[in-house]
């Protein structure tokens, strides 16, 4: 097993991440910047580097400092976590061309998944429903481009293919826009992620995104752990995800699931991965893959009883998979809340000191967080703080908790989104279930509209 591992990250996936490791009796070591000396794990961890000050850039983000600070500790293995250099091809190869173990896909893998061009043809390849589109790169030659657009069916997107995280793609509802927008988004492209190529695909109207949690061993064996709902998103930013996704049938879930297992063993896929879709209609649509442990993994562990970070330190380690497809029972409905610090109606970043904070409790109440009375949360990184995650055996049920552990959650000294969730869990459309990606942001403007008199 590794013997010391050194955790690239910060905040509750770092902790997260820690927890795991001293469950397998694995050694930690936290890297840090200068404004994050207090951070919880830091304290905890078995041994801690500053590696730069408070800039992600200068050290979250600085993969010669990272590298050395293992070097330092004698550390065995990276956890890159989620976001920062988790899905960077270049640092996973460093790592492993520096003697360390990645705990992730291999870089090749990490480098392909990350074109999203490529992705798809990846994909088409294994079989797994892709959206209709251009098929590759669009070129300079309009007559070609509008022949596309038109085949396709307007409206269509055009996407980047090195972007991610709502970025780099602009919706074209009329024949008119489209060279203009395939220009803006080029050049946009270009400089917010040093390529631009572009590509076309149809623009659903009102999908869900609903994504597949896989692991695999890195040689060639695959197991799916079934699916979420992520479709609570504000500005292409996830708020709410739960497990299972509402009115996916079993027979979905074995289709959809086995697809993307036979993906993972074809490429003899490392690690956790999520393979992400835009539902509508009854029909799946991969979008992208993800190369790393999800924000929204608890979830997909509440419902399974696996532990999915355990099991990247297990593979990573060259083991073989715990369990295998049939292992994989899926019972009861998970849901979480992501908590930010954020004014709930401005949506505006609150760092500041948390005078007093209490975790919720009770059954089927998990609560991922680096909170504590005393912390002060910086102003340099994300604005998530924490995760609250409800179990029980039904949907219901696991909203109703879910309304108590917000309402038992107390941040004293900033502000936090837990307002916006208590309205969200009241809401009729969300507790009938399958709202579009859509849905949130017209409910955030109706809470916005002043009230008729």
């Amino acid at each position: 097993m590794i013997e010391k591992l050194l955790i690239a990250n910060r905040g509750e996936i770092a902790l997260r991440i820690l927890r795991a490791c001293r469950e397998l009796r694995i050694k930690t070591v936290a890297v840090h910047s200068t404004a994050d000396r207090d951070l919880k794990h830091v304290r905890l961890a078995d041994e801690a580097v500053c590696i730069g000050p408070a800039s992600s850039a200068l050290s979250y983000l600085n993969i010669p400092a990272i590298i050395s600070a293992a070097e330092l500790t004698h550390s065995t293995a990276i956890h890159p976590g989620y976001g920062f250099l988790s899905e960077n091809a270049n640092f996973a190869e460093q790592v492993e061309n520096s003697g360390f173990i990645f705990i992730g896909p291999r870089a090749e893998t990490i480098r392909m998944m990350g074109d999203k061009i490529k992705a798809i043809e990846t994909m088409k390849a294994a079989g797994v429903p892709t959206i209709p589109g251009s098929d590759g790169p669009l070129t300079d030659d309009e007559a070609r481009n509008f022949k596309i657009a038109k085949k396709i069916g307007y409206p269509v997107i055009i996407k980047a293919s090195g972007g991610g995280g709502g970025r780099g793609m602009r919706v074209v509802h009329e024949e008119k826009d489209l060279i203009k927008s395939i220009q803006m988004t080029q050049a946009e492209a270009k400089a917010a992620f040093a390529n631009g190529i572009v590509y076309m695909e149809k623009f659903l109207q009102k999908p869900r995104h609903i994504e597949v949690q896989v692991l695999g061993d890195g040689e060639g064996h695959a197991v799916h752990l079934g699916e979420r709902d992520c479709s609570m998103q504000r500005r292409h930013q996830k708020v709410l995800e739960e497990a299972p996704a509402p009115g996916i049938t079993p027979k979905q879930r074995e289709k959809i699931g086995k697809l993307c297992v036979k993906a993972c063993e074809e490429m003899k896929y490392r690690g956790a991965g999520t393979f992400e879709f835009l539902y509508e209609d009854k029909h799946f649509y991969f979008i992208e893959m993800n190369t790393r442990v999800q924000v929204e993994h608890p979830v997909t562990e509440m419902i399974t009883g696996i532990d999915i970070v355990k099991e990247q330190l297990r593979i990573a380690a060259g083991k073989q998979l715990s369990i295998k497809q049939k292992d994989v029972q899926i019972k009861g409905h998970a849901m979480e809340c992501r908590i930010n610090a954020e004014d709930p109606k401005t949506f505006i970043p609150c760092p500041g000191k948390v005078q007093i904070y209490h975790a919720p409790g009770g059954p089927g109440v998990r609560v991922d967080s680096h909170l504590y009375s005393g912390y002060t949360v910086p102003p340099n990184y994300d604005s998530m703080i924490g995760k609250i995650i409800t179990y029980a055996r039904s949907r219901e049920a696991a909203i109703a908790r879910m309304e108590n552990a917000l309402m038992e959650t107390v941040v004293d000294g900033i502000k936090t989104n837990i307002p916006l969730h208590e309205k969200i869990l009241k809401d009729a459309g969300f507790r009938k279930g399958s709202t579009s990606i859509h849905y949130l942001e017209s409910f955030i403007m109706k809470q916005d509209e002043p009230k008729k008199p």
